[in-house]
């Protein structure tokens, strides 16, 4: 189908009812916006889905575009716009692209057209979240709003992190079974999320994985995230708090995939860049995934994690401290 507003022929996906697994999260010590009660103390209507968890519907559509590359050297970059909530449907979008194309805009929206995410996808590139292109290619979402940051005011909630701080646990060890916990972060596991994922595959099950193009189970994109956000407290990339946060965008970016079920990795994390909104004080963390056996570097995600002000109790008052109006 075609849509006025691109320039090209449109793959859409069914509507999928994406489901709440955060419900439980802690992290310092409090809940997150993922819990009911938080949220409408902070004006929402209910604790909202986390954004990759939108990522699995647009695996379908794009392995129809780039066939098996895209779990190989897949990127799927996103700014997210609209919060979901459990019972509301969602419907992902892809560009298709001319023949020979492997970068395309991607999006996904409500039943009623409300946007969720905007973003890019591509398979082969190199993104860089310093804002430069990589081999000659078109900037991902996230290398677009890299670029276009300008420096922020004198921080509050993270006036303790810099630019190019390294993660104090580098290089952090971890992996993923079908049974395993991933602490309170996430409180559930692989095979929890599997049996309630918007779009099943036989390769990320343990009875189908032995049949995948890699002789092994693999990692659903949005458990990637999950994967490197279990390890994040080892990063000390901390601001003031209590305060809380929520991903405004997100960039997971395959090199050498994909990423296997019960297989080490070790993380090396870094700050690429400090911003802020009218609401939010963000920290942009790149987080690059190295094979643990062979140490070759087998995916990278840059995150937005975004802390919102007004969760921050003496906000106001430190930034007067600071010199500058809250």
């Amino acid at each position: 189908m075609a849509y006025p507003f691109v320039d090209a022929p449109v793959l859409c996906g069914p509507l999928r009812q994406p489901r709440q697994m955060l419900a439980h999260q802690v992290y310092d010590g409090h809940k997150s916006i993922h819990d009911d009660a938080m949220a409408a103390g902070l004006g929402l209507r209910a604790g909202p889905i986390e954004g990759p968890t939108h990522f699995s519907q647009f695996d379908p559509l794009l392995a129809h575009v780039f066939g098996q590359a895209w779990f190989e050297t897949g990127c799927l970059s996103a700014h997210y716009q609209t919060m979901v909530v459990e019972g509301e449907e969602v419907r992902a979008f892809v560009r298709l692209p001319a023949a020979g194309e492997r970068f395309t805009q991607i999006w996904a929206e409500k039943r009623d057209g409300t946007p969720v995410l905007t973003g890019t996808a591509s398979v082969g590139g190199q993104s860089d979240p310093a804002g430069q292109a990589g081999q000659g290619g078109p900037l991902s979402e996230i290398g677009q709003r890299i670029a276009k940051l300008r420096p922020p005011g004198p921080l509050v909630i993270n006036r303790d992190l810099r630019v190019g701080q390294l993660g104090a646990g580098n290089p952090e060890r971890v992996r993923m079974g079908f049974d395993q916990h991933m602490g309170p972060h996430y409180p559930f596991t692989l095979a929890d999320k599997l049996a309630l994922i918007t779009e099943p595959c036989a390769w990320y099950t343990p009875e189908g994985g032995a049949a995948s193009p890699w002789g092994r189970a693999i990692l659903p994109i949005e458990m990637i995230s999950v994967l490197l956000g279990s390890s994040m407290d080892a990063a000390g990339f901390r601001g003031r708090g209590p305060a809380v946060g929520l991903f405004a965008g997100q960039e997971i970016r395959l090199v050498q995939g994909p990423l296997l079920v019960d297989q080490p990795y070790e993380l090396e994390r870094e700050i690429v860049a400090l911003s802020e909104s009218a609401r939010t004080e963000s920290v942009w963390v790149r987080t690059r995934v190295f094979d643990a056996e062979s140490r070759a570097l087998v995916a990278e995600m840059v995150l937005n994690s975004a802390t919102l002000k007004a969760s921050y109790a003496p906000y106001d008052a430190e930034a007067r401290e600071l010199g500058r109006a809250a």
